[in-house]
């Protein structure tokens, strides 16, 4: 779900739907990715891979560090508000990008949100506050707004299902995959689990991996008898 899913499915899928919405160009623009856990990893990778300066806005300090070390520009959102032409939220919380944020930007910024509900991008206050809003295309919106055009893309509603098809079919595939063997592992031990949240054992999520990749026609190595005991103990190696 977190690798395949969040990584791979929103960072494509994110950066489609405000293609599909714009037609803008990511090449040598400044893209500003709201968080970055996942999802926002995914959008970073794609945006700079179609050759974007990306910035990235944290509240996590492990999360900033690393993406200080995958080599993007880290700094506070009001910093980055001044610097993008591209906005991409991706945190799961509200009013990330909120009217105060809105102020500072450039004239033409895109506003898109790839995280969460339409509460990550203030919408309600960039509406009341607008002078002027105009459609312009079927999922951009044109508000004139502190003496400056801000555009938003499929109404702050997560952009890669408002204004493109969501994720690719073998990303869901194997989502849905993830959702079938979790009932079934459920079935399986009815009566043993006790009545919480349970994480999806990681043998089902590498029997899931396994399938995958068979699917692909793609085969891997095995450990010898020799290495599952190396692995098990602590002696060996130690002298």
């Amino acid at each position: 779900k977190h690798l395949v899913d969040n990584y791979y499915g929103t960072g494509q899928s994110a950066i489609d739907g405000v293609i599909r919405a714009t037609n803008v160009l990511f090449a040598g623009k400044t893209v500003v990715v709201c968080g970055y856990g996942d999802c926002g990893k995914g959008i970073a990778l794609r945006a700079k891979g179609l050759g974007a300066n990306v910035i990235v806005t944290e509240v996590d300090p492990f999360r900033a560090l690393q993406a200080h070390l995958d080599g993007y520009r880290v700094m506070p959102m009001r910093d980055a508000s001044r610097r993008g032409d591209i906005f991409i939220t991706a945190t799961g919380n509200k009013r990330i990008i909120s009217l105060e944020h809105i102020k500072l930007m450039k004239d033409g910024a895109i506003l898109a949100n790839a995280g969460h509900f339409n509460v990550e991008i203030d919408v309600e206050g960039l509406r009341k506050k607008s002078s002027k809003a105009v459609r312009i295309r079927q999922f951009l919106e044109e508000f004139q707004i502190f003496r400056k055009r801000i555009y938003l893309c499929a109404e702050g509603r997560l952009v890669n299902l408002a204004a493109a098809e969501g994720h690719p079919s073998e990303v869901m595939s194997l989502s849905f995959c993830g959702q079938a063997l979790a009932v079934e592992y459920l079935v399986k031990n009815r009566g043993k689990l006790s009545p919480q949240v349970i994480e999806l054992p990681a043998e089902v999520d590498r029997a899931i991996a396994a399938l995958e990749l068979k699917v692909n026609g793609i085969s891997i190595d095995s450990m010898t008898p020799e290495q599952k005991k190396y692995m098990n103990e602590w002696r060996e190696g130690t002298n």
